[in-house]
């Protein structure tokens, strides 16, 4: 059972009900109770379709963030075997935003792959060691040092973005928090192995970028990706953060918006009531996925994996020329 208290408001009709459900299955009772079961159970379905059938993009955000929806170690542990976490940059320390390692993907009968993504924290002092979510520059030359490293043994790199952005702190920039996203741009762009990344909750700004340079970008249904968070593109167009909602739905920063704009490749859908409510389903779907663009990536010679990778971001983004009407 889900608790109201850490639901959205839109959703918590529904939590209320399924709880309500729950709690009527636990008591044993006769035909009388079966019956009225099933018809909660029919009005929790429809509540659910129309609940989520019609999410605005700032409800989509939310979605993104429920504090309980999947990270990036609770989808590794459903989707690899024998993983094992590496660690450090080799030159000042061990962000735990980032985590990273070796395993086999159970989906792709086996496969070693390298694993890598962001990682937010569950509770106060977990969500502090990991910063929630938000690198510093330590963070992402760890990323690049184990991506060069699954380069060299000829691995696929399968990458989880889910931060708010990169972390902003004097510190992260005293130690060159731009350089090293941008290495990692640069570094991603020219790995001669297959790169899929996935976006499985918030992807914000340069910060989710650093580890998305990829062959292949897929996004759940209810996940975002954008240059900046609603807040903060309220609080620079706006001056005031009640047009966060404007804010989601201009940015166009829902996989919907994104892929109608040609920058992902493949939408997962998420279980009914997005991926918070079954995590085991929301991973066997992302890993469905992962491995059929990861079959037909490594069917590819290692140069036509760049060049695709290369027209892929070439062709990112439109423009329209309009001439000036002649006044002869």
């Amino acid at each position: 059972m889900l608790d109201p208290r850490q639901s959205l408001e839109f959703e918590r009709p529904l939590v209320e009900l399924e709880n309500k459900i729950g709690e009527l299955k636990q008591l044993a009772g006769g035909e009388l109770l079966a019956a009225e079961i099933k018809i909660l159970e029919r009005r929790a379905g429809r509540l659910r379709a129309e609940i989520y059938s019609n999410l605005s993009a700032w409800q989509k955000v939310q979605l993104s963030r429920h504090p309980l929806r999947p990270y990036t170690l609770d989808y590794i542990s459903r989707l690899a075997d024998e993983f094992f976490e590496l660690h450090g940059d080799r030159a000042f320390s061990d962000d735990e935003a980032v985590v990273g390692g070796l395993g086999r993907l159970k989906v792709a009968d086996g496969r070693p792959v390298l694993l890598i993504g962001h990682q937010k924290g569950r509770g106060t002092k977990e969500a502090m060691r990991r910063n929630f979510g938000m690198p510093r520059p330590e963070g992402y030359r760890k990323g690049r040092r184990l991506m060069e490293l699954a380069a060299r043994m000829k691995l696929p790199i399968v990458a989880l973005i889910d931060t708010p952005g990169a972390y902003p702190g004097i510190d992260a920039e005293e130690r060159g928090q731009a350089e090293a996203i941008a290495k990692n741009l640069e570094v991603m762009a020219g790995l001669a192995v297959p790169i899929v990344a996935v976006v499985i909750g918030e992807g914000g700004s340069g910060g989710a970028l650093a580890l998305g340079v990829c062959d292949r970008l897929l996004m759940l249904e209810y996940s975002v990706y954008s240059v900046i968070t609603p807040e903060g593109c309220a609080s620079i167009l706006w001056k005031d953060q009640a047009q966060v909602e404007v804010a989601a739905t201009q940015l166009k920063m829902t996989a919907d918006d994104l892929r109608q704009l040609g920058i992902v490749d493949e939408i997962i859908p998420e279980p009914p009531g997005g991926a918070h409510h079954d995590a085991d389903e929301a991973a066997r779907l992302a890993g469905e996925a992962v491995a059929r663009h990861l079959r037909e990536l490594s069917a590819l010679s290692p140069q036509a994996l760049l060049d695709g990778r290369y027209a892929k971001y070439r062709a990112i983004g439109s423009f329209t020329e309009q001439r000036e009407s002649s006044s002869l």
